[in-house]
């Protein structure tokens, strides 16, 4: 009865505390990933990843993820930000969007400029500029539509648009991810660190967010 007590007592506080053992949990790795690429013996992870990614190599999957890549740029997110202006009624996630947009990318810069890695050399399909480490778009997809992900996780009512959405999303992050590594603009140690990093990020944001109750006005 008492171990079945205590059983009861540790699944209340994994369930309670479930976000901050995740958030703990990507800090290890973003720690790992950190301390190995200092200790420089990172390369093998990101040339094992690479070498399976690289067999899928094709003119079309190219064209499809280079597409996918364009979807994680500055310009598409920016684009969206701004349309969500027109389109949303309730303004201030329009601006938390925006705003959100915003800190992940200046983190991002200044992440990259902390560490100064530079991108991988010979294998590019796409020309591409400034630092590697961590992965610009992985950062920014994560949390740019990992947002939008808690936004429709918490206010879409019907249950089916509501997985579809999660869903078509999660995916396109995953998506965006691989194209980096695929297009050998980013090793995988790049995109791994940039969306442990968002996923802290969101984490802290939200449940600032939330106990500030600005998520809850309609």
């Amino acid at each position: 009865m008492k171990l079945q007590n205590i059983k009861t007592k540790i699944l209340r506080i994994i369930t309670q505390n479930f976000t901050w053992i995740i958030a703990i949990f990507m800090l290890v790795i973003c720690f790992i990933i950190m301390h190995s690429l200092y200790e420089n013996d990172i390369y093998i992870f990101d040339d094992y990843i690479y070498k399976y990614v690289s067999l899928i190599i094709s003119p079309n999957m190219t064209v499809f993820l280079k597409l996918i890549t364009e979807i994680g740029s500055s310009i598409v997110v920016l684009i969206i930000c701004i349309s969500s202006f027109v389109f949303m009624k309730n303004k201030i996630y329009s601006k938390l969007m925006t705003l959100n947009l915003i800190l992940i990318t200046g983190l991002n810069w200044i992440i990259k400029n902390i560490f100064n890695r530079e991108r991988p050399i010979g294998f590019a399909l796409i020309d591409e500029t400034g630092y590697s480490f961590p992965s610009g778009h992985s950062m920014v997809s994560m949390a740019f539509y990992g947002f939008i992900i808690y936004l429709v996780f918490r206010f879409v009512k019907s249950k089916h648009i509501k997985i579809t959405l999660i869903s078509i999303l999660s995916l396109l992050i995953l998506l965006i991810g691989i194209s980096r590594i695929y297009l050998g603009v980013h090793y995988a140690s790049d995109v791994v660190e940039g969306f442990c990093i968002s996923v802290v990020y969101l984490i802290l944001v939200i449940n600032i967010l939330s106990k500030n109750k600005i998520l809850l006005k309609e």
